[in-house]
């Protein structure tokens, strides 16, 4: 049996089988928010954007197509060596601890797709958006778009089976101690697999904290991609807009 080290994300992430299970991933919705966060913000091409925790890049060569300088990076050394052969002028991918401000200021700084609040400790959720402001030019935007915690703990879905590739992956949901954990096993080349989940259920109020620890300005909220305004009880996403 394979279990996750204390950093989850950084065993699970760089598995093939993470990509294998989240590879039917919608790109199509993930393109039309694309489209309309870079309107709202009115950025103009050329304009640099840090894809934060940027996985395989998805969202960092969309946004390149549109014509913006960007630098995707993430923790996973397998991610970026994928992401890589994308890269191009105005495109480019590094292994980066996102707790850690860039070496870069940039017009916006992308945090996307729930790619927060995985930390053991807690100050490195601080220390992020810390980061994210220092990595700000003088006219640039955070966005970060996190699930709200509140509709999806109440729409939890406790058990499901997925087969992808001929692998069976059973998945078990759970809120418990302030985290929502997803257990995922499975079984492939007669081995045994148990790797978990766990991220920490940050509400609009915790990040307003963050937000006021980190001396930033939260602008804008939004509930989903469409950025139709944030209910607690409805919206399916946390969309943050802040400088």
């Amino acid at each position: 049996m394979l279990k996750d080290s204390t950093m989850w994300y950084a065993s699970w992430f760089d598995t093939p089988y993470y990509h294998i299970l989240y590879k039917d991933r919608d790109h199509t919705e993930a393109k039309d928010f694309m489209d309309n966060i870079t309107q709202y913000l009115s950025l103009e091409t050329g304009e640099k954007i840090l894809d934060l925790a940027c996985g395989k890049g998805r969202h960092s060569i969309y946004l390149n197509t549109l014509g913006y300088d960007v630098t995707g990076v993430d923790l996973s050394k397998n991610s970026i060596k994928y992401a890589s052969q994308f890269e191009n002028e105005t495109l480019k991918f590094r292994v980066h601890d996102m707790c850690q401000p860039y070496s870069e200021k940039f017009s916006a700084v992308f945090n996307l797709f729930t790619s927060f609040g995985y930390f053991d400790k807690e100050e490195d959720n601080l220390n992020t958006i810390k980061a994210i402001k220092s990595n700000l030019n003088e006219k640039g935007f955070g966005v970060i778009d996190f699930m709200n915690v509140d509709y999806i703990i109440q729409n939890l879905v406790a058990q499901e089976t997925k087969e992808v590739n001929n692998i069976v992956f059973n998945i078990k949901r759970y809120y418990q101690d302030g985290y929502i954990f997803k257990e995922i096993k499975f079984r492939d080349n007669n081995e045994d697999f148990l790797f978990t989940e766990r991220v920490k259920s940050i509400t609009l109020s915790d990040f307003k904290n963050y937000f006021t620890n980190a001396n930033v300005n939260l602008l804008d909220i939004f509930g989903n991609y469409q950025l139709q305004k944030f209910d607690k009880t409805t919206s399916p996403r946390l969309i943050l807009i802040f400088k």
